[in-house]
């Protein structure tokens, strides 16, 4: 479905060098949220391919989180559902919204709800770069910005990340000193490694005046970071993102959040479907869950124990293990292409799909935190593999 875009759009869009026979080629990928939408999911489902259809597999490939919505969650749907047809009977958008606030120490009109997160970020490349205004993020990364900003023909510009490390703000900056938009994600995918506070707020406060910072929080309640939304404020150059599809295993739900200044949020939805499109299903689950802080630490501490006994398991074996994840994540070293040790645990008994790799580090694998049978299996499954 192609998304017409209105006058003020292709005004914009014009305006920063797009020609106006590109103007449905870009509104394409803006169309109801399709394009977006796979643009988002491409590579985990591709990475996850080769084991559909295959009964009983253990996911550990895509940061799935290995359980679902907390109870009250569930209860919160299973109430929402009764008022199916009806869009919005008990303003569930807006409760929403209050307990965010409350919860983020924001006001309430620098926050907006969305079907997931894919969408929102595929907008904001779109709002934010142009055939001169490029995209700067660390390499890894996940790379649905990329995807976006090379259909919008954009300039891409990367800044390498240390093993162990968060991302490289100041390379980032020289990668690009004049560019659109300057992405972030802390806890990084696929590394897990967080960005310090301070360095987010250096990019923030050293880079071009008419550019924008996203900042990706997708895994932050994984970890003890400070949020990146506290540099809000007044500004109106900073983005932060959330999902409720990771610890709050809500990926199949499809709820996700900005928080920025109220003109940053109307120019994102200039570029996107309507934020308001949005399932009470899911609206009553998030705020439900979101308040919900002694479940998110002990689910935080379970996550922990099981990523922890595993790479201990595995540096006893001799096999590497990237260091600093604070997600539920981490990159394993196999000596081989990644690929082919995917394919291969896959192929075991115990059926294990495991995380993709990226092209800066081709031997290295991406493993998903399970629960702590999907870990005892991984660990079996890779013994096998590596005879170990």
């Amino acid at each position: 479905m192609t998304m017409m875009l209105d006058k003020q759009a292709k005004e914009d869009l014009i305006d920063r060098g797009y020609s106006r026979r590109q103007l449905g080629r870009i509104a394409a990928i803006l169309g109801a949220g399709a394009a977006a939408q796979s643009m988002l999911v491409a590579p985990a489902l591709a990475q996850q391919q080769a084991g559909r259809g295959i009964k009983g597999a253990v996911r550990i490939g895509a940061n799935e989180c290995w359980t679902g919505p907390f109870p009250s969650g569930v209860a919160a749907m299973a109430e929402a559902a009764q008022f199916g047809n009806w869009y919005d009977p008990d303003n569930y958008r807006g409760d929403l919204i209050k307990t965010v606030a409350a919860v983020e120490g924001l006001p309430e009109t620098h926050i907006m709800p969305w079907p997931g997160s894919g969408g929102p970020l595929v907008s904001i490349v779109a709002a934010y770069c142009s055939p001169t205004k490029g995209l700067v993020t660390a390499d890894p990364t996940f790379e649905s910005a990329w995807r976006t900003a090379a259909y919008m023909k954009a300039p891409i510009a990367k800044a390498p990340q240390a093993v162990g490390k968060g991302h490289d703000v100041k390379a980032m900056l020289a990668a690009d000193p004049n560019a659109g938009l300057y992405y972030i994600c802390s806890p990084n995918n696929p590394t897990g490694t967080v960005t310090p506070l301070a360095d987010i707020k250096w990019l923030l406060d050293n880079k071009p005046a008419d550019s924008m910072l996203l900042v990706d929080e997708a895994y932050l309640h994984f970890s003890d970071a400070t949020s990146a939304a506290t540099l809000i404020g007044a500004r109106k150059d900073i983005i932060v993102m959330r999902t409720f599809s990771k610890l709050f295993g809500m990926a199949g739900v499809r709820l996700g959040l900005t928080f920025a200044d109220p003109s940053v949020q109307e120019r994102i939805m200039l570029f996107g479907p309507a934020a308001g499109g949005l399932a009470i299903t899911a609206m009553h689950c998030g705020n439900a869950v979101y308040t919900e802080a002694a479940l998110i630490k002990a689910r935080r501490a379970e996550m922990i124990a099981n990523r922890e006994e595993t790479i201990a398991w595995l540096t006893k074996k001799g096999i590497e293990v990237h260091p600093g994840s604070q997600a539920n994540m981490f990159m394993v070293d196999w000596k081989r292409p990644a690929k082919e040790m995917q394919a291969a645990l896959l192929a075991t008994p115990e059926k294990v799909q495991i995380g993709r790799s990226w092209p800066i580090w081709p031997t290295v694998g991406r493993v998903t935190v399970g629960s702590a049978s999907d870990m005892a299996a991984f660990r079996s499954a890779v013994a096998k593999v590596m005879n170990v």
